[in-house]
């Protein structure tokens, strides 16, 4: 899948950062520089800046212009997050098949997950994920409706979903994650191309906005030998889950 525009703005910015073009404490292009520069309109160059400061690589904004805030790139919430930029931070092609987007009642878990009662209109996503044309995982989304209901104006082949809600104003602030193994169904076995019953890596999560309420509920599926997961803390009680891709 060719990355679109904003996300390709994105990537040769954090790469200038990566190699030191760009260092902690610099002014990034300002947005009309950067519009000329990809001869683009000021929307994608938004949902760029948008992105790196979502992942706190820049700071700024509001009348300031962006600063580089950290040449840390791919830290690990945001890792989690969008896959897309976990992928590209790898040097790994990211690319996705919509399967399904619909407006459903919540059933009971997908009530309890994100908090809201039973029967309320939620938005259900189902992508088929894949890393340099392999497919890699299955993904299922559960959006509260007033943030998943934005999708409906989103090509979801065309790039990140996580990127595209941070430019529509959507803004995560915290996540929690299970890691475990689920014996595959015939929905993973269809688009995987696995048994029903082989094993898969699956994480869940659940991301929160700044205020606490539930956003969206994640169930995503891998296919085994394909990712693993990393958790390191530190003793003044940090914690970081980092996602790794197997050569």
């Amino acid at each position: 899948m060719v990355a679109v525009l904003h996300e390709k703005i994105a990537d040769s910015l954090r790469e200038q950062i990566r190699r030191g073009e760009l260092p902690v404490g610099a002014e990034l292009p300002s947005e009309s520089q950067l519009c000329e520069q990809w001869k683009a309109s000021r929307g994608p160059v938004r949902q760029a800046l948008a992105a790196l400061r979502a992942e706190g690589v820049i700071a700024g904004g509001r009348g300031k212009p962006p600063v580089v805030r950290s040449a840390s790139i791919g830290q690990p919430f945001d890792t989690l997050l969008s896959y897309s930029a976990w992928a590209r931070s790898i040097g790994r092609t990211p690319g996705q098949r919509t399967l399904e987007l619909a407006l459903r009642r919540a059933d009971a878990h997908a009530a309890s997950v994100l908090h809201v009662e039973e029967g309320s209109p939620v938005v259900q996503v189902l992508r088929l994920r894949y890393l340099d044309g392999a497919p890699t995982m299955l993904e299922r989304t559960t959006f509260v409706e007033h943030v998943g209901r934005r999708l409906f104006d989103f090509d979801c082949d065309s790039g990140s979903v996580w990127s595209y809600l941070l430019s529509q104003g959507v803004r995560f602030a915290t996540a929690s994650h299970v890691i475990d193994a689920v014996p595959a169904d015939g929905t993973d076995s269809l688009h995987l191309g696995v048994p029903e019953g082989a094993p898969l890596l699956r994480q869940q999560r659940t991301a929160r906005g700044p205020d606490g309420e539930a956003l969206e509920y994640h169930d995503d599926r891998y296919l085994p030998g394909i990712v693993s997961f990393t958790l390191e803390n530190t003793f003044d009680a940090r914690c970081a889950l980092s996602r790794t891709a197997t050569p």
